[in-house]
């Protein structure tokens, strides 16, 4: 247990007084003048040991500090959190305004300067302008300051160009004033060019070779289709009763046949025209009859060759592949103005030793009188 101090030892002033005035003791109660203040203060306590030593208690006047002093502590505390701040310094003086200020309105562009090209140290030792004797890189070929052709026409000798540039640029000209240079020309640009106007040539030629034929085509291809009978037709050899000209009698009912059994390979029957005539298709038709059921009585043409002799005496061929079926069939056959066509068997289908190849009739076609171009 801590040791009881001495009441009113550690007390203030205002303590001592509440102490005193509860007790009846202080100035209030009449029973305790100012000399007595010592005598009650050096008197123990109700409850304490009376025989314990005491301290002698200071006077009030002597324990309560001065009013400036105190003052003066609680200044220095709240300066000492104050943050410290610098002084105010002097504003100082504006800049002038870079632009100078103008009235509203269109501004005033600024007049361009003219500067010339900074030094390069590694031109020092180029060759100089022959108009301002300013030095320039070897490779150039106007002048940096001026703007001027390096190579003078007359003094100076013409820089000789390789042989390629020769074989294929002619003769070297004077270098042109700047601004007025021409287009450049490679040497693939004028053998391109050259190609080009050969090909133009060309095609030109055959143009004017081959456009009336193809004028021709293109209305052969587009004209109306109508029989056209041929003058004479005559066989290689034909079975009794069956001869050739039944072949264009406009009966399908009737054939013409050569009388030799098998595919009667080399068998041909030949139509002729008294006046060229312009031929567009050719129909022919198989067999003893257009009827399906009569096919099997005898071998049916397989592939045919066309020999055409043209009116300037020319011949020209043409290769048919026919069908199996039954009927007519149609084959393009656009050979222009022709004198007489061969017809010449080279197989058949279905060809037997009891059987002979037949044909039941042979139709041509050419542009109808109609059309404006016949």
């Amino acid at each position: 247990p801590q040791p009881r101090r001495p009441a009113g030892a550690g007390a203030t002033p205002a303590a001592a007084a509440a102490t005193g005035d509860a007790q009846g003791t202080g100035p209030a109660g009449g029973a305790q003048g100012p000399d007595d203040a010592p005598a009650a203060a050096a008197r123990p306590a109700p409850g304490t040991d009376e025989t314990a030593p005491t301290a002698p208690v200071p006077s009030a006047a002597a324990s309560a500090p001065a009013p400036n002093a105190l003052t003066d502590t609680m200044s220095d505390r709240a300066r000492s959190l104050l943050v410290p701040v610098a002084d105010p310094e002097a504003p100082a003086p504006a800049a002038p305004p870079a632009v100078a200020p103008v009235l509203p309105g269109r501004p005033d562009a600024d007049r361009p300067q003219v500067r010339a090209p900074g030094h390069q140290p590694d031109v020092a030792n180029g060759p100089p302008c022959p108009w301002c004797s300013t030095p320039n890189r070897p490779d150039r070929h106007y002048c940096a300051r001026c703007a001027m052709p390096l190579v003078a026409s007359g003094d100076q000798a013409t820089v000789r160009a390789p042989w390629w540039r020769r074989l294929f640029g002619g003769r070297r000209q004077e270098t042109p004033w700047a601004g007025d240079r021409p287009r450049l020309r490679r040497v693939f640009d004028r053998i391109g060019t050259w190609i080009t106007v050969a090909v133009v040539a060309t095609l030109a030629v055959l143009g004017f070779m081959y456009i009336p034929d193809g004028v021709q085509n293109t209305r052969d291809h587009f004209a109306k289709r109508a029989p056209v009978s041929p003058d004479g037709i005559k066989a290689s050899r034909s079975f009794p009763g069956h001869n050739p000209e039944l072949l264009i009698d406009k009966l399908s009912n009737t054939w013409w046949g050569p009388g030799i059994s098998e595919s009667g390979q080399g068998q041909w029957v030949e139509a002729t025209f008294n006046e060229p005539t312009r031929l567009l298709d050719v129909i022919i038709t198989p067999g003893v009859s257009t009827r399906a059921d009569k096919l099997r009585e005898s071998a049916l043409p397989h592939r045919v060759k066309a020999t055409i002799t043209m009116k300037d005496g020319s011949v020209k061929t043409r290769d048919l592949t026919l069908d199996q079926g039954a009927g007519g069939q149609r084959r393009p056959f656009r050979v222009g103005e022709v004198t007489k066509v061969r017809f010449t068997i080279e197989s058949a289908h279905a060809a037997s030793a009891k059987k002979q190849v037949a044909i039941s009739e042979i139709e041509f076609f050419g542009p109808s009188s109609a059309n404006p171009s016949s």
